[in-house]
């Protein structure tokens, strides 16, 4: 498909900069079928699934995977993207052109690292020195890696450290939050549960590409980037279960969504899931894992609005799109949510 069948026009002013709170008040449009749009808040997602659906939350962690440093007097800028093993991360760096195979890059509060190699789509693999592990350098000199839209207009501060981590967030090496669930709530999660909602967590460790831009002129073209995912089968089984007594796997967020499609087999049973994924989905995918999507408003062009539009249809997410942006939705990250619901 064309990628700018996926483009549409967002207003600057409708980009989120800072989360609402509390987290669950923020607005949130249902998309239900071929009903009209419902404008409706988080905090009334008790009243609008079923007893017995059951919500899959990504709880990866993020890392202060951002950093900035110098080899020699070039200034060096990597945003960690995948991990590689105990001491080595693939990265996307700025100002690459500086670099060469085996340069030194020199980080604030003693942390250094070797460039290792370069990749065919630009990034760096680079190895972290010393014996520390890298997650305790990052914490000592690296920030949030707030996404580029918010990066670009204001600084990032102490207060991201808290409002961009889900309160699922348990298993370090995302960099950037699975940010559907930001928007949840003890007292949320309180009043699923007594409405019969269970839930349930996968990891999937967030990439940098998740922000890189489709720069192809058809959809067959772009290449995704991998992730790392694990679903136990503890888990796997339990999900089954729900949907073998008829209720409804709901995903909060992509990542969950597209962690679960990874794992699903052809006859729609979920297994066990232990490794990369780099599952793209485009409007003819058969959905086979999940029966609904809770997702933020995504970028125009992006391969996450092609996945929202293959759930729900392309004109149905336009339309759906040009609604929220006319009743003055916040986009992105920090901005409100969207209940899809085929």
């Amino acid at each position: 498909m064309r990628v700018d069948l996926f483009d549409f026009e967002l207003p600057p002013e409708r980009i989120a900069l800072r989360p609402v709170r509390p987290r669950d008040a923020a607005r949130m449009l249902v998309v239900e079928g071929d009903t009209p749009l419902s404008d409706r808040h988080v905090s009334d997602l008790p009243g609008l699934l079923r007893a017995g659906d059951v919500l899959v939350f990504n709880d990866t962690r993020v890392i202060p995977a951002q950093l900035e440093g110098r080899r020699g007097e070039a200034r060096i800028g990597a945003t960690l993207h995948k991990r590689l093993d105990l001491r080595r991360w693939q990265a996307f760096v700025r100002n690459a052109k500086r670099l060469r195979q085996g340069d030194r890059i020199d980080f604030p509060a003693g942390v250094t690292a070797i460039a290792e190699e370069r990749h065919d789509d630009g990034s760096w693999t680079l190895r972290f020195e010393g014996e520390e592990p890298v997650e305790v350098l990052l914490e000592r000199a690296g920030r949030m890696p707030l996404p580029p839209y918010i990066a670009g207009k204001r600084e990032t501060d102490e207060a991201d450290r808290s409002d961009y981590q889900t309160m699922f967030a348990q298993q370090d090496g995302a960099v950037a939050a699975p940010t559907a669930a930001l928007h949840f709530t003890p007292e949320l999660m309180a009043a699923l549960d007594k409405a019969g909602i269970s839930h349930e967590t996968l990891t999937l460790h967030v990439g940098a590409g998740t922000f890189l831009p489709v720069k192809v002129d058809e959809t067959e073209a772009h290449r995704m980037h991998s992730e790392w995912g694990r679903i136990d089968a503890a888990t796997a089984d339990r999900l089954n279960r729900v949907r073998a007594a008829g209720g409804r796997i709901i995903a909060v967020g992509t990542t969950s969504l597209r962690l679960l499609e990874s794992a699903v087999d052809e006859t729609g049973e979920i297994r066990p899931f232990d490794g990369d994924t780099a599952i793209f989905i485009t409007p003819g995918y058969q959905f086979r894992a999940i029966d609904g999507l809770m997702t933020n408003f995504h970028l125009p062009r992006s391969t996450l609005f092609m996945l929202v539009s293959a759930l729900m249809g392309l004109e149905r997410m336009q339309a759906a799109y040009a609604h929220a942006i006319e009743q003055g939705y916040r986009f992105y990250s920090y901005g409100d949510s969207s209940l899809l619901l085929p």
